[in-house]
């Protein structure tokens, strides 16, 4: 199955088609995303990647082999580390994949989502590819043998040589596009051959019961905002472990419980700020936990950048 086969079958729209470019959109209860592809050379793609929503849903199989470059900009998607283990692909990561276990569900816990997958067709690719630059051999699996990239993906962190070449990407004027971008996948394919071995095993992960009770947690927080919790408390009603509940959700939704609760809840209030103009200040702080309207007041400006009252008077 193709990339267009398997967009199709998932639902998703065409927009728009022009000679090497196609543009794809994706709905589904939680939001929208799009999916912008570039036909860079016979057997490579390029795809900007820009979600705006929970999960989206995969039926993508290769039918042949293929090697994919997936980078972060923004966001964060989870990714199965291996058989019921989970682990997160965040901004300035680089995965590698051969898209052996593509079908499914792919999540995005902060519901955004912003970067670039390169694809090659592992066969046809090396044909178009190599002889294009004097001395420079594409080998697609000696760079699978280097990173040791099997069934389930093998993530790059840290590599500022590959964020770099990767973040020259976006933003690239219309005019130059299609030739600067060519230009670009040549050097991610040297950076690869030149780059360090991964070392994917120091990222942590985390078991689907984990992950699952996590998830749990940030949703009885959002339905019981008015209320307050300890951490201690959390833990032993949902029990997990004190320490793996910490590392767990920060690693799942990329900030601490505290920091998540505290954007959740002003978030909120600038809602009913704004919706709800009978409500004093003080009362909405009740409502999003707050027994102190000073602290409320502080923690609103911190987040927002302006007081509450401030807030309601600039925004209308």
């Amino acid at each position: 199955m193709n990339g267009a086969e398997a967009f199709t079958k998932q639902g998703a729209e065409l927009l728009a088609q022009s000679s090497g470019c196609s543009v794809w959109k994706f709905r589904n209860e939680t939001g929208d995303g799009t999916m912008t592809c570039y036909e860079l050379f016979d057997g490579v793609q390029l795809f900007y990647n820009d979600f705006h929503m929970e999960y989206v849903d995969s039926g993508y199989v290769p039918q042949n082999g293929v090697l994919v470059a997936d980078h972060c900009s923004e966001g964060r998607m989870e990714y199965e580390y291996a058989e019921n283990t989970f682990s997160y692909f965040e901004a300035h990561d680089v995965k590698l994949d051969t898209r052996q276990i593509h079908t499914g569900r792919f999540v995005f816990p902060s519901c955004h989502f912003h970067g670039i997958t390169v694809g090659f067709a592992t066969a046809i690719a090396e044909k178009s590819l190599n002889g294009m630059i004097d001395g420079m051999t594409i080998d697609f699996d000696k760079l699978t043998e280097k990173f040791r990239i099997g069934k389930y993906p093998v993530v790059i962190r840290e590599n500022t040589a590959l964020d770099s070449v990767f973040s020259g990407m976006y933003g690239v004027p219309d005019s130059i596009r299609l030739p600067y971008l060519r230009v670009k996948v040549l050097e991610l394919l040297l950076c690869l051959d030149a780059a360090e071995t991964s070392e994917d095993e120091k990222r942590q992960y985390f078991y689907r019961t984990q992950v699952e009770k996590v998830k749990a947690i940030k949703t009885f927080l959002a339905e019981n905002m008015s209320d307050n919790f300890t951490q201690e408390e959390l833990s032993e009603q949902f029990e997990i472990p004190l320490t793996t509940m910490k590392s767990c959700f920060r690693s799942v939704y990329g900030t601490s419980i505290g920091a998540w609760l505290t954007g959740f809840r002003m978030n909120r209030a600038a809602e009913m700020l704004i919706n709800d103009r009978n409500k004093s200040a003080a009362e909405i702080a009740g409502l999003v936990g707050y027994d102190s309207a000073s602290k409320f007041a502080a923690a609103f400006k911190r987040i927002m950048g302006r007081t509450p009252i401030e807030y309601r008077k600039d925004i209308r």
